[in-house]
């Protein structure tokens, strides 16, 4: 039977800012945050299978533009075979001019003691990005290029596709929309297509909407709408290939509620 791995994760990267009021204190320039979600949803893929989610982060903004950060959620080994945590690390550099804002991230994903089958050669899902973006007013667009040997574990291996192929070079077009809605009230719009180099098959698209409140005590809430879609049904029989393992279709259209702490 033929292994389906699949892609993905990227970071759902929840950065915090604030400013109230004037101080003749130095602001911190560290930051963090602490979500509880009914599930993990990145690019559209469930990736606690449904179940709830605790996720974290510690940012560094340097008033230059320089930052860094890491971030880490719990996931589902019926999504990826022997993990229980997504761990993230990023550092980067953004530059503002008016409403224009440039930048670059480095991204770095680990899933701690996941890997794929024995006869696939233990192929690891780690893997990373570099993610130039540019923001204008309300719009954001980044585009993620994988740069090590594989995205996500998949290469000609795992997907049983072509002769020792790798998916170097991938790239994930990532579009989003901001929307101040009034009294602590925003949306957001999303839209993502990731194109996986010399596996088209295994190509995907996902998009997003979501409704957000900012709350007393520095906690924000969000409910959103998900769904991806991919040619010709290539993970609606999803297994992560373990024998007796649940298929499911984990880009199916969804609904997450999530509330976040910031500090």
């Amino acid at each position: 039977m033929k292994r389906i791995l699949f892609t993905l994760p990227f970071i759902a990267l929840i950065h915090t800012a604030h400013a109230t009021e004037a101080t003749t204190e130095t602001a911190s320039p560290f930051s963090a945050n602490l979500t509880l979600a009914s599930q993990y949803v990145s690019r559209g893929f469930q990736q606690t299978w449904g179940k709830p989610a605790l996720q974290g982060g510690v940012d560094y903004n340097h008033p230059d533009g320089f930052f860094a950060g890491t971030w880490a959620s719990n996931v589902s080994d019926d999504f990826i075979r022997d993990a229980s945590i997504e761990w993230d690390v990023y550092t980067g550099y953004s530059h503002s001019i008016g409403d224009l804002s440039l930048g670059i991230t480095a991204a770095y994903y680990f899933y701690p003691g996941a890997k794929t089958t024995a006869d696939t050669g233990h192929t690891r899902f780690d893997y990373g990005e570099i993610i130039p973006e540019i923001s204008y007013g309300p719009l954001t667009v980044k585009y993620a290029v994988t740069y090590t040997q594989d995205y996500f574990g998949n290469n000609s291996d795992t997907l049983a596709i072509g002769d020792n192929k790798h998916s170097r070079g991938s790239g994930y077009l990532d579009v989003n929309w901001h929307q101040p809605l009034g009294q602590g009230w925003s949306a957001d719009a999303h839209y993502g297509n990731q194109r996986i180099k010399n596996f088209s098959a295994a190509s995907f698209q996902d998009a997003s909407f979501a409704i957000n409140k900012e709350l007393p005590y520095n906690l924000s809430s969000s409910l959103i709408y998900s769904k991806a879609w991919d040619k010709e049904g290539f993970y609606q029989q999803y297994s992560n290939g373990n024998p007796n393992a649940k298929v499911s279709n984990p880009i199916d259209s969804t609904v997450t509620f999530s509330i976040t702490k910031s500090f």
